[in-house]
């Protein structure tokens, strides 16, 4: 990898510009990149970036993505962002702190971590299923947080079932179960539903749920979890 190097892109650009746009283009080049500091990007992609008639070297045309990180930040720019088009419950997940994607299957998710999403996501397929969601809540998520989940996941009316895997590092297994109660009991919840709960405080998040009275397939292998979970819909 090779560092950002203000006086190596100017020696490169002189290959293709002559005369006085040299250091014009040098200096649009480093605006760019303070550009790029300034307002926490992770991308600034100029195309085309050209030389008109006049000699003069003009940026004009740009795509920027921003660090969702740096909200707290960049409040002014995060402010202007159009969600005319983006899917309501994705919005609504934001809100909460959750992220939630959704996608084309029958079995939705809840699970903590991009990584053991994805992992959930890949089995159901292995067992011949298929994810209606990306929902991760977290590292730091709140019993509220779980109750939110699920009302955002039933209001997809193609689940037929609903996953939850968890694994409990940072995230208490209890408040998870907690969170489960509530939910259901709030939304008289009648669909299916799989919980996979692992680590911290499990024993007693199990025990909660088994005196719930509801009718929650707590299973400890990932495996025959996403095997239960498929069958709820086959």
């Amino acid at each position: 990898k090779r560092g950002i190097n203000a006086e190596f892109g100017k020696q490169w650009y002189q290959r293709r510009v002559r005369g006085g746009a040299v250091e014009q283009a040098a200096g649009e080049i480093r605006k760019l990149y303070d550009l790029f500091l300034g307002v926490d990007a992770t991308q600034v992609e100029v195309n085309p970036f050209g030389l008109t008639d006049q000699n003069e070297v003009v940026c004009f045309d740009a795509k920027i993505n921003f660090d969702d990180n740096s909200q707290f930040r960049q409040r002014e720019i995060f402010a202007m962002e159009d969600t005319s088009e983006s899917d309501p419950r994705e919005l609504e997940a934001a809100e909460s702190d959750l992220n939630y994607i959704a996608m084309e299957g029958n079995i939705a998710c809840l699970v903590n971590g991009a990584g053991l999403a994805m992992a959930t996501m890949d089995i159901i397929q292995l067992h011949g299923g298929a994810p209606a969601n990306f929902l991760d809540v977290g590292g730091k998520v709140q019993e509220a947080q779980v109750e939110k989940a699920f009302n955002i996941l039933t209001q997809d009316p193609a689940v037929k079932a609903i996953f939850v895997n968890i694994f409990g590092g940072i995230v208490d297994c209890k408040v998870i179960a907690s969170g489960i109660i509530s939910a259901c009991q709030k939304t008289a919840l009648e669909l299916p539903l799989v919980v996979r709960l692992k680590g911290s405080n499990m024993d007693a998040a199990r025990d909660l749920l088994a005196s719930s009275g509801l009718k929650i397939q707590a299973i400890d292998q990932l495996n025959e979890a996403a095997e239960a979970a498929v069958k709820c819909v086959m």
